[in-house]
């Protein structure tokens, strides 16, 4: 056999391997999500297939037919809600931030990128109670608005340095050129700069969308009525694994739909980032 191509048949079947190995949880996850109570807390032999697929475990968690303790619909709206205005509000906030640090030169501006990459490793943990503290005197304690300021704070370093990346990429000489035409500042921004990094602006989107979605430790401090989907998933017990592999199979739809959604973008922009970095 040619030394080549038995070289890239083992690489191919090492990397099925590692994608079989890390997808397989997730392959387990949703096939109990169908599985009859029966099938799930079988003590004689792991059942795979031989099992009579079932809607009831997304009927209880999604559909509210059943204890009401397991119904999901309102930690899915307020996931929705919570993940797309904190994305929303990472943008408003990083997309001005991002370009200004790329493009204009300032008083501290070294110091300022420094304090951004501080803020983008340290962990939530360690402000978690002060923000606890000040939630609490402020009246954002238990609120939506409170969680959305939360997560954007927490990704907002993250989406600065990724934005960067990508203005960095860009030309300056299209947006001198657009200025001596005649454009504003502000419109050289939204009308030139901006379409330029839309595959940036794509990828930063949704994982900003999925870090929210996914982020455990401030849903559960600083709410006490509002139930994150993290946070839900959590309170379901080990007892119902098939209500819990049934909410947890649907909480992953919405962000791999937002991926398929915006794939090209998504590839091309983190090309774009890593060849950068």
């Amino acid at each position: 056999m040619n030394p080549s191509l038995s070289h890239r048949l083992l690489r191919d079947a090492t990397a099925v391997a590692v994608v079989a190995i890390f997808m397989f949880p997730l392959f387990w996850w949703g096939l109990t999500s169908f599985k009859p109570l029966n099938a799930v807390f079988n003590v004689e032999s792991v059942v795979w297939f031989d099992f009579v697929p079932t809607l009831s475990n997304y009927a209880v968690v999604l559909g509210g037919y059943g204890p009401e303790f397991f119904n999901s619909q309102s930690a899915i709206r307020d996931s929705l809600a919570v993940a797309s205005g904190a994305t929303a509000l990472t943008l408003l906030a990083a997309l001005p931030g991002a370009y200004a640090i790329s493009f204009y030169g300032f008083p501290l501006k070294r110091a300022l990128f420094g304090w951004v990459i501080f803020q983008r490793i340290v962990p939530p943990i360690a402000v978690i109670v002060p923000l606890v503290y000040i939630y609490h005197g402020v009246g954002l304690h238990n609120t939506r608005p409170g969680v959305i300021f939360a997560h954007a704070t927490v990704n907002l370093p993250f989406a600065l340095l990724l934005l960067k990346s990508f203005f960095d990429d860009v030309p300056r000489s299209v947006g001198e050129a657009a200025m001596i035409d005649g454009a504003t500042p502000a419109q050289t921004f939204w009308r030139i700069y901006l379409p330029m990094v839309r595959s940036g602006i794509a990828a930063t989107a949704v994982l900003c969308f999925i870090f929210s979605w996914t982020e455990f430790l401030m849903a559960l401090f600083l709410t006490t009525t509002i139930r994150l989907l993290p946070v839900q998933l959590s309170l379901v017990s080990t007892a119902t694994w098939g209500f819990n592999s049934a909410l947890g199979t649907a909480s992953i739809i919405p962000a791999f739909l937002f991926i398929l959604l915006v794939q090209k973008h998504l590839v091309r922009g983190l090309t774009m980032g890593l060849e950068k970095g």
